[in-house]
């Protein structure tokens, strides 16, 4: 008895070569997808005037929709074979029976009931045994291993959706991690070892075990030694401190599925503000305002946002530069056909922390595609920020920014049409011509690497420069890791399955592609160093971002993981950046290692303490696999630091792309740190407002900011550390 996966067919966009949905499970899989047909929406006809009110009313007519289209949400499915099953009245055909009740296992653990779904699990089971057809061992397997992960899921929800501590799914569990309500995981752990006894090899089964065992308090003396998980994974460096998880104290454990985060003081009081998105078509995008005492405020209703839906991705920019940063959504993204539909908004910033849709009146309306990300830069250095909207299929667009009044697609004319299963976009000078070139990253094919050829044209040069691998990837970035100056490239490989990375728990050797970093050499190119810095890990990671938690100036980094399965349960991870020569995973140490799915990343000082806290939006896929956001509060780790507000006169408003270089002594050793302005990696967006550490410098030598469109170089003396300074294009800073 083979259990269909949870992912729709085209989860992977068909790049993986594997089959999702067993064949013999076809009959139950089309219980899924018989009702509901495709709907197109048309935003002219019928709608007010006012941009903002269409975009409500777009989104509204989605939201009903998606009861029939959307994969993920759709209820149909189980309302037919409710009524189908209810029809037979325990009567019938055995196998027609047992397809039906697969059919709501799988739909009632989607969303959100998974003790409906164990029962619907075990009913399954008895009606194939009543049919008389043999269940192979493989098949009993796979029966106990979807039990046992349903069970995990009802504790999940027993103990942690409502946990008041925040050490709740932290890898390892531990002290106030352990459940209360244990009946689940107990069950769950019956369901694993009814696995192991009929296929001990089973390693995903294994993991989960080990998983089990730890929220009860359990491990490593309830787990047989045969299938204990080894201690060398759950220490790591001792010279780390612990992050708290404050979330729920600080009002931001918002309860959602998958979706982004933008990190930034939108009403310009000086403190960094949080805007949440979650990809259900029915979740609202979320403001929540900084109070300047450590917590925040939801101000949704007041921000203006009530109806703008959904959003599995955000990233900011001031398009009219007017000194309020705005945000543009991106929406479609995983739902093939139904994706399609979707469409992007451009929230403009009117001041004070309120938004306004502006998309059908800024001409970003037209072309709509399923789609995961975006990314802006000013790549015609007129002053202005223009955005990249890469597809899942199709062509990417290049919208040209005419002066904040409308966007122009020059993708085809520009040469990045991409046509890739586009997961990821970075705007980056790697060649420092003052150009910002374009790194795409694609799910199942080639990277692209496009290089500005200043003229409004690009070449993709990705072979070239041998920056085109892992083949399959998700979330990159372009930073100075070791500040030579130079950009260096990070890409992280992704894929769909818990097997390889519970091989590499258990010390086994794994296939996987691993993720790259590509660190920039002297001549212009790239060249891949990951192996000499430590990072060979199977990571799986989807949202991901970069800071300083010591503020040592060197770049550390945090991996949201995981891959829409209820099985899919890994410890997001954290890496320590050791002065540019290494990196050290701190996971365990500094207590990062939720087990959730991680989304959306934002490194910033939420706190205005000086030091940078990191939130992570850890909800699923699906209804059933929501969770709340989490805020790690840094405790302090002693180094010093500057921040900067950039006011760009002929370059972009808040100095996107420009490139910062400091100067200093610390500790009797000279050094520099560079820095270029942008809000970080492709899922999750940083402050545009730079937070820069210095290690122990009692103050900055010499502060240089290049900006992008005057070339202009300016020079500061002398500055003092831990402060905040404005910097106008052309003028002495405050």
């Amino acid at each position: 008895m083979i259990l269909r996966n949870e992912q729709p067919d085209h989860w992977d966009g068909g790049k993986s070569g594997r089959t999702p949905c067993p064949l013999w499970l076809v009959a139950a899989a089309t219980l899924v997808y018989s009702c509901g047909g495709s709907t197109t929406i048309d935003p002219q006809s019928d709608q007010p005037v006012d941009s903002h009110q269409r975009m409500v009313r777009t989104l509204q007519r989605i939201q009903a929709d998606s009861v029939f289209e959307n994969p993920y949400f759709q209820t149909n499915s189980l309302e037919l074979a409710e009524r189908q099953l209810k029809r037979l009245n325990g009567a019938g055909d055995p196998r027609v029976r047992f397809d039906l009740h697969l059919s709501l296992a799988n739909d009632y653990r989607r969303l959100g009931k998974p003790r409906e779904a164990v029962h619907h699990f075990q009913e399954a089971k008895s009606a194939m045994e009543q049919s008389g057809a043999a269940i192979l061992p493989d098949q009993l397997a796979q029966y106990h291993y979807q039990l046992g992960v349903t069970w995990l899921r009802v504790a999940e929800d027993e103990n942690c959706l409502n946990c008041l501590t925040g050490q709740s799914c932290l890898f390892p569990i531990q002290q106030e991690g352990i459940h209360q309500h244990p009946s689940g995981s107990r069950e769950a752990i019956r369901s694993f070892q009814n696995v192991l006894e009929l296929h001990p090899e089973h390693i995903e089964a294994r993991w989960l075990l080990n998983v089990a065992a730890m929220t009860l308090g359990e491990f490593p003396d309830g787990v047989p030694e045969e299938y204990r998980l080894p201690s060398v994974h759950l220490h790591d460096s001792p010279d780390f401190p612990a992050f708290l998880n404050v979330a729920r104290e600080a009002g931001v454990a918002t309860l959602s599925c998958s979706g982004g985060v933008v990190a930034e003081d939108f009403d310009n009081d000086g403190r960094i503000d949080v805007l949440t998105s979650t990809w259900d078509p029915n979740g609202q995008i979320r403001f929540l305002h900084n109070r300047g005492d450590g917590t925040f405020e939801d101000q949704t209703q007041s921000a203006g946002l009530i109806g703008i839906l959904g959003g599995i991705n955000m990233v900011q920019g001031d398009f009219n530069n007017d000194g309020q940063i705005d945000v543009y959504v991106v929406r479609g993204a995983w739902l093939g056909e139904a994706g399609r539909n979707a469409i992007n908004s451009l929230l403009q910033n009117v001041g004070g922390g309120r938004f306004r849709d502006m998309t059908y009146e800024v001409g970003l309306s037209e072309n709509t595609a399923s789609t995961a990300t975006a990314a802006w830069g000013d790549y015609d250095n007129d002053g202005d920020l223009d955005l990249y909207v890469p597809n899942e299929d199709g062509t990417a667009q290049l919208y040209r920014n005419d002066r904040g009044r409308r966007f122009i697609d020059v993708a085809i004319e520009a040469g990045v049409t991409n046509r890739r299963f586009a997961k990821g976009a970075v705007w980056g000078d790697i060649d420092n011509d003052r150009d910002l070139d374009l790194y795409v990253s694609n799910l199942g094919d080639p990277n692209r690497m496009y290089v500005n050829q200043g003229n409004g044209t690009f070449e993709d040069v990705a072979d070239e420069l041998q920056v085109a691998e892992p083949l399959s990837s998700f979330p990159c970035w372009f930073w100075d890791v070791n500040n030579d100056g130079r950009l260096d490239l990070y890409v992280a490989s992704y894929d769909f399955q818990l097997t390889d990375f519970a091989k590499e728990q258990f010390g086994m050797r794994s296939s996987m592609e691993r993720d790259r970093l590509y660190l920039g050499t002297d001549a212009g190119g790239f060249q891949d160093q990951t192996e000499l810095l430590g990072l060979t890990e199977v990571t799986l990671p989807m949202g991901a971002n970069f800071g300083d938690l010591d503020n040592d100036g060197f770049p550390d980094f945090y991996l949201g993981t995981g891959y829409p399965s209820y099985e899919a349960l890994m410890p997001n991870k954290m890496y320590w950046n050791r002065e540019g020569r290494s990196f050290v995973d701190v996971t365990t140490s500094g207590r990062f290692g939720h087990l959730q799915k991680g989304h959306g990343v934002a490194f910033a000082d939420f706190d205005n303490d000086g030091d940078q806290d990191v939130f992570i939006q850890t909800g699923g896929a699906y209804p059933g696999d929501a969770f709340t956001d989490v805020l790690f509060e840094n405790p302090g780790m002693a180094g010093n630091w500057l921040k900067l507000d950039l006011v760009g006169r002929q370059s972009n408003r808040f100095g996107v792309g420009a490139r910062i270089r400091l100067e200093f002594a610390d500790g009797g050793t000279l050094r520099t740190v560079t820095h270029q302005v942008s809000s970080g990696g492709s899922f999750g967006a940083n402050s545009l407002r730079p937070h820069i550490g210095v290690g122990q410098a009692e103050k900055i030598d010499r502060l240089t900011i290049e900006w992008p469109t005057s070339g202009q170089s300016q020079v500061f003396r002398g500055l003092e550390v831990n402060q905040r300074f404005q910097v106008i294009e052309g003028a002495s800073p405050k």
